[in-house]
Protein backbone atom coordinates (compact mmCIF):
# COMPACT_ATOMS: atom_id res chain seq x y z
CA UNK A 1 0.00 0.00 0.00
CA UNK A 2 1.54 3.45 -1.12
CA UNK A 3 1.39 6.11 1.50
CA UNK A 4 0.29 9.19 0.75
CA UNK A 5 2.85 11.74 1.17
CA UNK A 6 2.57 15.38 2.77
CA UNK A 7 2.58 18.15 0.65
CA UNK A 8 5.55 20.77 1.76
CA UNK A 9 3.12 23.32 3.76
CA UNK A 10 0.11 21.25 4.57
CA UNK A 11 0.35 17.75 5.20
CA UNK A 12 -3.63 15.98 4.81
CA UNK A 13 -5.19 13.38 6.91
CA UNK A 14 -3.52 10.19 6.13
CA UNK A 15 -0.13 11.44 6.39
CA UNK A 16 -0.35 12.68 10.02
CA UNK A 17 0.40 9.23 11.60
CA UNK A 18 3.75 9.41 9.91
CA UNK A 19 4.78 13.13 11.30
CA UNK A 20 3.38 13.08 14.70
CA UNK A 21 4.57 11.87 18.09
CA UNK A 22 4.30 7.92 18.26
CA UNK A 23 2.89 7.58 21.63
CA UNK A 24 0.01 9.82 20.24
CA UNK A 25 -0.77 7.46 17.17
CA UNK A 26 -0.59 4.44 20.46
CA UNK A 27 -3.23 6.78 22.37
CA UNK A 28 -5.23 7.11 19.38
CA UNK A 29 -5.47 3.46 18.85
CA UNK A 30 -5.93 2.81 22.82
CA UNK A 31 -9.17 5.40 22.43
CA UNK A 32 -10.11 3.88 19.69
CA UNK A 33 -10.55 0.25 21.48
CA UNK A 34 -12.03 1.82 24.93
CA UNK A 35 -14.65 4.22 23.82
CA UNK A 36 -13.77 8.05 22.47
CA UNK A 37 -14.81 11.37 24.63
CA UNK A 38 -15.26 14.43 24.07
CA UNK A 39 -12.14 16.62 25.04
CA UNK A 40 -10.92 20.38 25.73
CA UNK A 41 -7.76 21.23 24.55
CA UNK A 42 -5.75 24.66 26.07
CA UNK A 43 -2.65 25.82 24.70
CA UNK A 44 -0.24 27.95 25.86
CA UNK A 45 3.44 29.40 25.76
CA UNK A 46 5.75 30.31 28.26
CA UNK A 47 6.68 33.59 26.95
CA UNK A 48 5.01 36.74 25.83
CA UNK A 49 3.79 36.57 22.25
CA UNK A 50 1.58 37.97 19.30
CA UNK A 51 -1.22 35.86 18.43
CA UNK A 52 -0.25 33.91 14.76
CA UNK A 53 -2.69 30.90 14.96
CA UNK A 54 -4.49 31.00 11.18
CA UNK A 55 -2.17 28.72 9.52
CA UNK A 56 -2.20 26.12 12.74
CA UNK A 57 -5.93 26.85 12.98
CA UNK A 58 -6.56 26.53 9.48
CA UNK A 59 -4.40 23.45 8.77
CA UNK A 60 -6.54 21.66 12.57
CA UNK A 61 -9.86 22.62 11.03
CA UNK A 62 -9.01 21.22 7.42
CA UNK A 63 -7.87 18.10 8.88
CA UNK A 64 -11.05 17.90 11.02
CA UNK A 65 -12.62 17.99 8.23
CA UNK A 66 -11.19 15.24 6.15
CA UNK A 67 -11.89 13.12 9.11
CA UNK A 68 -15.75 14.12 8.95
CA UNK A 69 -15.23 15.12 12.82
CA UNK A 70 -16.67 18.33 14.42
CA UNK A 71 -14.25 20.52 16.12
CA UNK A 72 -14.78 24.08 18.46
CA UNK A 73 -11.65 26.44 18.36
CA UNK A 74 -12.17 29.08 21.07
CA UNK A 75 -9.52 31.92 20.21
CA UNK A 76 -8.95 33.95 23.17
CA UNK A 77 -6.46 36.51 21.55
CA UNK A 78 -7.50 36.74 17.92
CA UNK A 79 -4.44 37.72 15.74
CA UNK A 80 -2.26 40.34 15.66
CA UNK A 81 -3.44 40.35 19.79
CA UNK A 82 -0.70 40.70 22.45
CA UNK A 83 -0.72 37.08 24.93
CA UNK A 84 1.46 36.78 27.93
CA UNK A 85 3.26 34.29 29.15
CA UNK A 86 1.44 30.98 30.33
CA UNK A 87 -2.21 32.39 29.38
CA UNK A 88 -4.11 30.26 27.26
CA UNK A 89 -4.44 31.22 23.70
CA UNK A 90 -6.74 28.71 22.51
CA UNK A 91 -9.19 26.54 23.53
CA UNK A 92 -10.03 23.03 21.29
CA UNK A 93 -12.92 21.03 21.61
CA UNK A 94 -13.79 17.85 20.10
CA UNK A 95 -12.91 14.12 19.94
CA UNK A 96 -10.24 12.75 21.31
CA UNK A 97 -9.51 10.17 18.54
CA UNK A 98 -9.91 12.30 16.50
CA UNK A 99 -7.76 15.54 17.60
CA UNK A 100 -5.14 13.50 19.31
CA UNK A 101 -2.69 12.93 17.35
CA UNK A 102 -3.06 16.25 15.73
CA UNK A 103 -1.41 17.61 18.83
CA UNK A 104 2.78 17.49 17.30
CA UNK A 105 1.64 19.28 14.22
CA UNK A 106 -0.83 22.02 15.17
CA UNK A 107 2.48 22.77 18.23
CA UNK A 108 4.90 22.95 15.04
CA UNK A 109 2.66 25.90 13.14
CA UNK A 110 1.54 27.86 15.88
CA UNK A 111 4.46 28.55 18.12
CA UNK A 112 7.60 29.48 15.80
CA UNK A 113 4.82 31.86 14.22
CA UNK A 114 4.04 33.76 17.26
CA UNK A 115 7.48 34.55 18.27
CA UNK A 116 8.44 35.70 14.99
CA UNK A 117 5.09 37.94 15.01
CA UNK A 118 6.86 39.53 18.35
CA UNK A 119 9.71 40.34 17.60
CA UNK A 120 8.43 41.78 13.56
CA UNK A 121 6.13 43.57 16.04
CA UNK A 122 8.85 44.72 18.21
CA UNK A 123 11.25 45.78 14.77
CA UNK A 124 8.41 47.68 13.02
CA UNK A 125 7.11 50.20 16.04
CA UNK A 126 10.83 51.11 17.19
CA UNK A 127 11.26 52.54 13.53
CA UNK A 128 7.58 53.24 12.40
CA UNK A 129 9.03 55.91 10.03
CA UNK A 130 11.07 53.32 7.96
CA UNK A 131 9.53 50.44 5.45
CA UNK A 132 10.18 46.63 5.76
CA UNK A 133 10.94 43.88 3.52
CA UNK A 134 10.97 40.29 4.55
CA UNK A 135 13.85 38.36 3.39
CA UNK A 136 13.51 35.33 5.40
CA UNK A 137 12.96 32.65 2.88
CA UNK A 138 16.44 32.21 2.58
CA UNK A 139 17.16 31.74 6.59
CA UNK A 140 14.42 28.83 6.46
CA UNK A 141 14.57 25.49 6.82
CA UNK A 142 12.09 24.42 4.07
CA UNK A 143 9.11 25.66 2.54
CA UNK A 144 6.71 25.32 5.36
CA UNK A 145 8.85 27.49 7.49
CA UNK A 146 9.20 30.04 4.96
CA UNK A 147 5.43 30.22 4.41
CA UNK A 148 4.92 30.19 8.52
CA UNK A 149 7.79 33.36 8.71
CA UNK A 150 6.07 35.28 6.09
CA UNK A 151 2.47 35.04 7.42
CA UNK A 152 3.87 35.84 11.21
CA UNK A 153 5.80 39.01 9.74
CA UNK A 154 2.63 39.86 8.41
CA UNK A 155 0.93 39.78 11.77
CA UNK A 156 3.52 41.65 13.35
CA UNK A 157 3.47 44.24 11.01
CA UNK A 158 0.02 44.95 10.90
CA UNK A 159 -0.04 45.58 14.62
CA UNK A 160 2.61 48.03 14.77
CA UNK A 161 0.51 50.01 12.01
CA UNK A 162 -2.65 49.59 14.10
CA UNK A 163 -0.32 51.05 17.17
CA UNK A 164 2.27 53.27 16.23
CA UNK A 165 1.01 54.00 12.77
CA UNK A 166 3.64 52.21 11.87
CA UNK A 167 4.96 51.67 7.64
CA UNK A 168 5.83 48.09 9.04
CA UNK A 169 6.51 45.03 6.33
CA UNK A 170 5.48 46.45 2.64
CA UNK A 171 6.92 43.35 0.55
CA UNK A 172 8.67 40.20 0.60
CA UNK A 173 11.06 38.16 -1.30
CA UNK A 174 9.15 35.43 -2.98
CA UNK A 175 6.51 35.39 -4.81
CA UNK A 176 4.77 32.50 -3.12
CA UNK A 177 4.05 34.26 0.43
CA UNK A 178 3.87 37.98 -1.32
CA UNK A 179 0.13 37.39 -0.47
CA UNK A 180 0.63 37.93 3.20
CA UNK A 181 1.61 41.80 2.46
CA UNK A 182 -0.87 42.50 -0.18
CA UNK A 183 0.81 42.13 -3.26
CA UNK A 184 1.22 39.80 -6.19
CA UNK A 185 4.70 39.10 -6.55
CA UNK A 186 7.95 39.23 -4.62
CA UNK A 187 10.37 42.80 -4.01
CA UNK A 188 13.99 42.69 -5.28
CA UNK A 189 16.60 44.46 -7.47
CA UNK A 190 20.47 42.13 -7.66
CA UNK A 191 21.79 40.26 -5.61
CA UNK A 192 26.28 40.40 -5.06
CA UNK A 193 26.50 37.93 -7.83
CA UNK A 194 24.76 40.42 -10.60
CA UNK A 195 27.71 42.57 -9.83
CA UNK A 196 30.30 39.95 -9.88
CA UNK A 197 28.97 39.20 -12.93
CA UNK A 198 29.17 42.83 -14.84
CA UNK A 199 32.41 43.42 -13.27
CA UNK A 200 31.48 46.55 -11.61
CA UNK A 201 28.71 48.18 -9.55
CA UNK A 202 27.35 50.65 -12.34
CA UNK A 203 27.61 47.91 -14.89
CA UNK A 204 25.30 46.18 -13.00
CA UNK A 205 23.14 48.69 -12.42
CA UNK A 206 22.94 49.29 -16.00
CA UNK A 207 22.05 45.82 -17.08
CA UNK A 208 19.43 45.27 -14.59
CA UNK A 209 17.59 48.75 -15.61
CA UNK A 210 18.02 47.92 -19.52
CA UNK A 211 16.23 44.80 -18.33
CA UNK A 212 13.62 46.22 -15.75
CA UNK A 213 13.41 49.52 -17.30
CA UNK A 214 10.23 50.21 -15.45
CA UNK A 215 10.98 49.09 -11.89
CA UNK A 216 12.32 51.16 -8.92
CA UNK A 217 16.21 51.03 -8.98
CA UNK A 218 17.96 49.45 -5.88
CA UNK A 219 21.65 48.79 -6.23
CA UNK A 220 24.00 47.18 -3.69
CA UNK A 221 27.44 48.88 -3.07
CA UNK A 222 29.25 46.89 -0.68
CA UNK A 223 30.71 44.11 -3.05
CA UNK A 224 34.33 46.10 -4.01
CA UNK A 225 34.28 48.12 -0.60
CA UNK A 226 33.52 51.17 -2.43
CA UNK A 227 30.31 52.08 -0.59
CA UNK A 228 30.36 55.83 -1.07
CA UNK A 229 32.63 55.42 -4.01
CA UNK A 230 29.99 53.25 -6.42
CA UNK A 231 26.73 54.85 -4.76
CA UNK A 232 27.61 58.52 -6.20
CA UNK A 233 29.01 56.77 -8.98
CA UNK A 234 25.31 54.97 -9.80
CA UNK A 235 23.98 58.63 -8.91
CA UNK A 236 25.22 60.54 -11.32
CA UNK A 237 24.89 57.50 -14.01
CA UNK A 238 21.31 57.90 -13.11
CA UNK A 239 20.36 61.35 -12.75
CA UNK A 240 16.95 61.28 -13.15
CA UNK A 241 15.82 58.52 -10.90
CA UNK A 242 18.54 59.84 -7.96
CA UNK A 243 15.81 63.16 -8.51
CA UNK A 244 12.63 61.15 -8.83
CA UNK A 245 13.52 59.39 -5.70
CA UNK A 246 13.31 55.73 -7.99
CA UNK A 247 17.03 55.34 -6.55
CA UNK A 248 18.11 53.46 -3.61
CA UNK A 249 21.55 52.16 -2.82
CA UNK A 250 21.86 49.33 -0.39
CA UNK A 251 24.20 48.78 2.31
CA UNK A 252 25.21 45.05 3.46
CA UNK A 253 28.54 45.67 4.17
CA UNK A 254 30.16 42.39 6.16
CA UNK A 255 31.01 42.69 9.70
CA UNK A 256 34.70 41.91 8.71
CA UNK A 257 35.42 45.83 7.77
CA UNK A 258 34.29 49.58 7.94
CA UNK A 259 32.17 51.19 5.21
CA UNK A 260 34.30 52.82 3.03
CA UNK A 261 35.87 56.19 4.66
CA UNK A 262 34.84 54.74 8.40
CA UNK A 263 36.95 53.72 11.09
CA UNK A 264 36.42 53.50 14.82
CA UNK A 265 37.39 57.56 15.57
CA UNK A 266 35.46 58.39 12.36
CA UNK A 267 32.16 56.17 13.35
CA UNK A 268 32.75 58.27 16.92
CA UNK A 269 32.61 61.43 15.16
CA UNK A 270 30.16 60.41 12.90
CA UNK A 271 27.72 59.96 15.83
CA UNK A 272 28.54 62.48 18.02
CA UNK A 273 27.46 64.85 15.27
CA UNK A 274 23.74 63.35 14.84
CA UNK A 275 23.16 61.13 18.08
CA UNK A 276 25.94 61.79 20.90
CA UNK A 277 23.25 60.39 23.04
CA UNK A 278 23.14 56.91 21.63
CA UNK A 279 26.78 56.50 22.28
CA UNK A 280 27.05 57.62 25.68
CA UNK A 281 23.68 55.70 26.39
CA UNK A 282 25.16 52.19 24.88
CA UNK A 283 24.95 49.03 27.67
CA UNK A 284 27.22 46.11 25.86
CA UNK A 285 29.69 45.61 23.29
CA UNK A 286 27.22 44.38 21.32
CA UNK A 287 25.29 47.89 21.01
CA UNK A 288 28.64 49.39 20.55
CA UNK A 289 28.89 47.35 17.09
CA UNK A 290 25.40 47.81 16.03
CA UNK A 291 26.32 51.75 16.68
CA UNK A 292 29.73 52.23 15.27
CA UNK A 293 31.36 48.79 14.39
CA UNK A 294 31.70 47.19 11.81
CA UNK A 295 29.43 46.46 9.34
CA UNK A 296 26.22 48.40 8.53
CA UNK A 297 26.42 50.31 12.33
CA UNK A 298 23.94 53.11 12.75
CA UNK A 299 27.01 55.82 12.03
CA UNK A 300 27.89 53.72 8.43
CA UNK A 301 24.41 54.71 7.56
CA UNK A 302 24.78 58.60 8.71
CA UNK A 303 27.74 58.40 7.02
CA UNK A 304 26.06 57.08 3.49
CA UNK A 305 23.65 60.21 3.81
CA UNK A 306 25.86 63.18 4.63
CA UNK A 307 27.87 62.21 1.72
CA UNK A 308 24.37 61.59 -0.48
CA UNK A 309 23.10 64.65 0.50
CA UNK A 310 26.72 66.79 0.22
CA UNK A 311 26.74 65.41 -3.47
CA UNK A 312 23.19 66.45 -4.05
CA UNK A 313 21.82 63.61 -4.25
CA UNK A 314 18.68 64.19 -1.18
CA UNK A 315 16.04 62.27 -2.99
CA UNK A 316 18.05 58.78 -2.69
CA UNK A 317 17.12 56.47 0.01
CA UNK A 318 19.35 54.29 2.01
CA UNK A 319 18.47 50.41 2.01
CA UNK A 320 19.55 48.44 4.86
CA UNK A 321 20.42 45.12 5.11
CA UNK A 322 22.61 42.41 7.51
CA UNK A 323 21.58 41.72 10.52
CA UNK A 324 18.55 44.00 11.15
CA UNK A 325 16.97 41.69 14.40
CA UNK A 326 15.39 43.42 17.44
CA UNK A 327 18.34 44.20 19.39
CA UNK A 328 19.72 46.34 15.95
CA UNK A 329 16.60 48.05 14.91
CA UNK A 330 16.18 48.71 18.54
CA UNK A 331 19.35 50.93 18.78
CA UNK A 332 19.14 52.33 15.12
CA UNK A 333 15.96 54.25 16.62
CA UNK A 334 18.17 55.22 19.65
CA UNK A 335 20.83 56.74 16.80
CA UNK A 336 18.04 58.45 14.82
CA UNK A 337 19.93 56.35 11.96
CA UNK A 338 18.17 57.79 8.62
CA UNK A 339 17.18 54.83 6.88
CA UNK A 340 14.16 54.73 4.56
CA UNK A 341 14.22 50.24 3.93
CA UNK A 342 15.61 47.77 5.94
CA UNK A 343 15.57 44.02 4.49
CA UNK A 344 15.69 41.63 6.88
CA UNK A 345 14.65 37.86 7.97
CA UNK A 346 15.90 38.48 11.33
CA UNK A 347 13.01 38.62 13.45
CA UNK A 348 12.98 34.29 12.70
CA UNK A 349 13.60 33.08 16.50
CA UNK A 350 17.02 33.11 17.45
CA UNK A 351 16.06 30.66 20.43
CA UNK A 352 14.22 27.96 19.01
CA UNK A 353 13.04 26.70 22.48
CA UNK A 354 11.43 29.77 23.34
CA UNK A 355 9.07 28.74 20.06
CA UNK A 356 7.68 25.95 21.99
CA UNK A 357 3.91 26.31 22.49
CA UNK A 358 2.61 23.63 24.83
CA UNK A 359 -1.13 22.37 25.56
CA UNK A 360 -2.72 20.11 27.90
CA UNK A 361 -6.37 18.62 28.06
CA UNK A 362 -8.27 20.57 30.74
CA UNK A 363 -11.87 18.53 30.15
CA UNK A 364 -13.30 15.25 29.61
CA UNK A 365 -16.72 15.00 29.08
CA UNK A 366 -17.49 18.45 30.65
CA UNK A 367 -15.19 17.27 33.14
CA UNK A 368 -12.53 19.72 34.82
CA UNK A 369 -9.07 17.42 35.28
CA UNK A 370 -5.81 18.47 34.26
CA UNK A 371 -2.29 17.55 35.53
CA UNK A 372 -1.08 18.86 38.72
CA UNK A 373 0.63 21.99 38.28
CA UNK A 374 -1.74 23.20 34.91
CA UNK A 375 -4.60 24.56 36.63
CA UNK A 376 -3.95 27.76 35.64
CA UNK A 377 -5.25 26.37 32.27
CA UNK A 378 -9.02 26.48 33.42
CA UNK A 379 -11.70 28.08 31.59
CA UNK A 380 -12.29 31.37 33.79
Amino acid sequence: MTKTKPTPSHPVSAAVPDWTDTYFRRTKETVGKFGDRTVTYAVFMRRPVVSAPRLAIDWLNGVMAERGAEVSVTLNFPEGKWVGAGEPMVYITGSFYHLVDLETLFLMKLGPACVAAYNAFTMCADLPKVAFLAMDARHCAGTEMAEMMAYAASVGSERARRKVGAKGFVGNATDATAHYFGRDQGQGTMPHALIGYAGSTVRAAEMFHETFPDQPLTVLVDYFGREITDSLDVCRRFPELAASGRLAVRLDTPGGRFVEGLDPPGSYAVLERHAPHAVRGYRDETQLRYLIGTGVSAAAIHWVREKLDEAGFAAVKIVASSGFGPAKCRLMADANAPVDIIGTGSYLPERWTETYATTDIIEYDGERRVKVGREFLFRR
